[in-house]
C-alpha cells in the first residue's frame, strides 16, 4: 500500500466498491479515458485501497462533492497530503486552498481584477498577438502545435497583461506543471517537479514582486487592493503568484488540446470557419471533451455522506473531473466533440465558490485565438503522433506535429 505521509488511513464503508487501481499510473495519465469509464461504471463511489482515498466520477456525486465547500474543504489540501497533518510543500495558495471567509476576502479582490469589464480591456492585445502569432506559424506550414502556438501565445499575452517586466517562458510553463504534479503521491512525476520546484519557485517569487511588475496591469490591480487595506502587502504578491501558477500552463493546455480536438474532427474545424462565433462554445466543448485539469481532492471536514455512502472526516475524495465532463448520464454522447454542443454545467472550471476565477481571461485569450485562426486557417491536419504528458492534475499534450494551410 502506498500511502501520502501526512495522510490518515480511511476504513471504507462495506457498500463502497473498492477498486485496485493507481489512478496516478503514467500510463492512466496519458490516456484517462478508459479509466475514467471504468470509474463511472463501478459506482458513485469508489474506494482506492493504494491511496486509502474514495473517488468520484459520475457527473451528479461529482459535482456535488466538489461545490459543497463547507463539507468537502479545500484548506486541507487539493491534492492527496492532508494540510491538517502536515507543512505543504510551499504556502499554499490564499485563494485555492482557504476557505470561507479567508477564501471570500481574496475572491473578492481577484474578481475584480479579473472581471469581465477589465478582460475587454485586453481583447484588442489579444487579437492582435494571435493575428501576429498566426502569420508567422503560417508562414512555418508543419509546426509543433505545443511550442509554436499554445506555449507561444498565453507567454506572450499573459505576462503583458499581469504586468511582469521580467518574462522566462520555460519558467512559466513549467511552473504550473510543478504545482499540479505536486497534488499527486510522491511518485516520479511529483520527484521531478520537487526537484525543480526551488529554482522555478524562485524565479516566480521574485517576479511577482511588487518593483518587478508595471503600474498598468492586473499585478498592479491586486497590489492596489493593498494599498486600500483589503489585504496586505504580502497576500497580495500570494495572489500575484496564483496568476502565474494557475494561469499559464492551464492555458497552454487549453490551446493544444483544441487544436488537437479540431485535427481530429476536421468537420468541427469546417463548422468553426462557417461561423467564427462559435469560437466560444467551442472552446467550452474542447474543455469538456478534454478536461485540461483532469482531478482535484477534497477532505471531509466533518462525518458525511456522498450518494448515500458514509464517509468519515478527514476521508480525501478523488473528484474525477474528466470523468464527470464523459458522463453519458449527463451528456448524451459524450464521445462526440460538437462545437454546438454549448456544454453548460462542464466541470473544467471546477464548481462553486471555488470555480476558476481567473475562466473570464482563459476564455478571452481562446476565443481570440480561435477566431482569428478561423479567418487565416483553412486546415488542420496531424503530421505525426500527438504525445500526451502525463501529470497528476493536467491533462495536456507534450507534442503535436501539424500542418496549418492558410487560407
Amino acid at each position: 500500500m502506498e500511502l501520502v505521509e501526512g495522510h490518515r488511513p480511511v476504513d471504507a464503508a462495506a457498500d463502497i466498491a473498492t477498486w485496485d487501481t493507481d489512478p496516478y499510473d503514467e500510463a492512466v495519465l496519458a490516456d484517462p479515458y478508459p479509466w475514467w469509464a471504468e470509474l463511472r461504471a463501478r459506482g458513485d463511489v469508489v474506494y482506492i485501497p493504494r491511496y486509502e482515498v474514495l473517488a468520484v466520477g459520475r457527473y451528479e456525486p461529482t459535482k456535488t462533492t466538489f461545490s459543497d465547500h463547507e463539507t468537502f474543504v479545500s484548506s486541507r489540501g487539493i491534492g492527496l497530503n492532508d494540510f491538517k497533518l502536515e507543512t505543504p510543500w510551499r504556502p499554499p495558495s490564499i485563494i485555492l486552498e482557504v476557505d470561507p471567509p479567508d477564501h471570500t476576502k481574496t475572491r473578492k479582490v481577484m474578481s475584480r481584477v479579473l472581471s469581465p469589464k477589465v478582460v475587454k480591456g485586453l481583447a484588442d492585445d489579444f487579437r492582435v498577438t494571435a493575428e501576429t502569432i498566426l502569420d508567422r506559424v503560417l508562414e512555418q506550414g508543419e509546426i509543433d502545435g505545443v511550442t509554436d502556438l499554445a506555449e507561444a501565445f498565453p507567454t506572450t499575452v499573459f505576462p503583458r497583461a499581469v504586468g511582469m517586466h521580467d518574462v522566462h517562458v520555460r519558467n512559466l510553463v513549467d511552473y504550473g506543471a510543478i504545482v499540479f504534479n505536486a497534488v499527486g503521491p510522491d511518485n516520479a512525476l511529483r520527484k521531478a517537479a520537487m526537484a525543480r520546484a526551488p529554482e522555478v519557485s524562485a524565479w516566480i517569487n521574485a517576479a511577482c514582486a511588487r518593483d518587478q511588475l508595471s503600474e498598468d496591469g492586473l499585478g498592479s490591480l491586486v497590489y492596489a487592493a493593498a494599498d486600500a487595506g483589503e489585504i496586505t502587502e504580502d497576500e497580495a504578491a500570494l495572489l500575484v503568484r496564483s496568476f502565474l501558477s494557475a494561469g499559464v500552463d492551464t492555458t497552454v493546455t487549453g490551446i493544444g488540446n483544441a487544436l488537437w480536438c479540431f485535427a481530429n474532427n476536421p468537420e468541427q474545424w469546417e463548422a468553426l470557419k462557417a461561423d467564427p462565433k462559435l469560437a466560444r462554445p467551442a472552446f467550452e466543448e474542447v474543455l469538456r471533451y478534454t478536461s485540461p485539469v483532469h482531478t482535484f481532492a477534497r477532505t471531509a471536514n466533518v462525518d458525511t455522506e456522498i450518494a448515500g455512502h458514509p464517509v468519515a472526516e478527514s476521508t480525501k475524495v478523488i473528484c474525477a473531473l474528466g470523468a464527470a465532463n464523459m458522463d453519458p448520464d449527463k451528456w448524451g454522447d459524450p464521445d462526440v466533440f460538437r462545437i454546438n454542443r454549448k456544454p453548460a454545467g462542464h466541470l473544467a472550471f471546477g464548481a462553486g465558490i471555488h470555480g476558476c476565477v481567473g475562466q473570464n481571461i482563459a476564455r478571452g485569450e481562446l476565443e481570440a485565438l480561435l477566431t482569428a485562426m478561423a479567418e487565416r486557417v483553412d486546415g488542420i491536419e496531424l503530421a505525426g503522433d500527438a504525445e500526451w504528458r502525463p501529470n497528476n492534475a493536467i491533462h495536456a499534450l507534450d507534442k503535436l506535429p501539424l500542418r496549418l494551410f492558410a487560407k
